[in-house]
């Protein structure tokens, strides 16, 4: 799996490339395809960042990412 940078995530935030991504834990998904991300933006959730410590505030748990393929690795 290749390794993006959080430079390079935050290019696909829906805005700049057609791409919309988020990372969690480590892990980054291609949501492009999800009606929730529309634009880039999840309620008060942006793409192109890593949710990780934002999933906490969320109404649902992380079994949310398993609709959705892991494209990469999240470089620290």
């Amino acid at each position: 799996m290749k390794t993006y940078t959080k430079q390079q995530l935050a290019l696909r935030n829906g805005q700049d490339k057609p791409e919309i991504w988020v990372a969690y834990k480590g892990l980054i998904y291609d949501v492009s395809a999800s009606r929730l991300w529309k634009n880039g933006k999840h309620y008060e959730h942006w793409a192109g960042q890593d949710l990780t410590d934002e999933l906490i505030d969320a109404p649902h748990t992380s079994e949310v990412f398993k609709k959705f393929q892991p494209i990469g690795l999240l470089k620290n």
